[in-house]
């Protein structure tokens, strides 16, 4: 009967690991991080203000899919700028250039009803002012469309 020799592993990494060793310990040290000059993407971005919104249904609930048009307050009424839709979440957000302006916001409720197939109206337009670059929040308030009882 043959009995195996033991193999005895070695407590540390072979030799030909430790260059890898070595090179990863200094690597962190030799990285150089680049001049904020250097990357010209962040430079030549130009500031922007955000209108972020969302879609809200008679039952106070977000609501998916509903064309959202933007226009600058000073614009033709009617007159569409940015057109969006609003995601699962009910919410959509538009960039819009930085700086004092006003924006009115619609929603374009074309084919859109609610579960019971009662056509569905924006209670009303929303203004929403911006100042310079930042985000600024609002919502569309949706109502079941008043039965013509005649």
């Amino acid at each position: 009967m043959t009995t195996p020799r033991l193999r005895v592993r070695p407590r540390f990494a072979p030799a030909f690991l430790l260059p890898f060793l070595l090179l990863g310990l200094f690597l962190p040290a030799l990285h150089c991080p680049q001049p904020a000059s250097a990357s010209p993407a962040k430079s030549k971005e130009k500031p922007y203000a955000l209108i972020f919104g969302t879609v809200w249904g008679p039952d106070d609930q977000p609501v998916y899919g509903v064309k959202v048009n933007i226009r600058r307050a000073k614009d033709k009424p009617r007159k569409v700028r940015w057109e969006l839709y609003s995601d699962h979440h009910g919410e959509f957000a538009q960039r819009v250039p930085a700086g004092e302006a006003d924006y009115v916001i619609w929603a374009d409720l074309k084919g859109i009803k609610s579960a019971d197939g009662t056509p569905l109206r924006l209670v009303q337009e929303v203004t929403v002012h911006v100042y310079n670059d930042e985000r600024e929040d609002t919502g569309l308030h949706l109502a079941l469309q008043p039965h013509d009882n005649q």
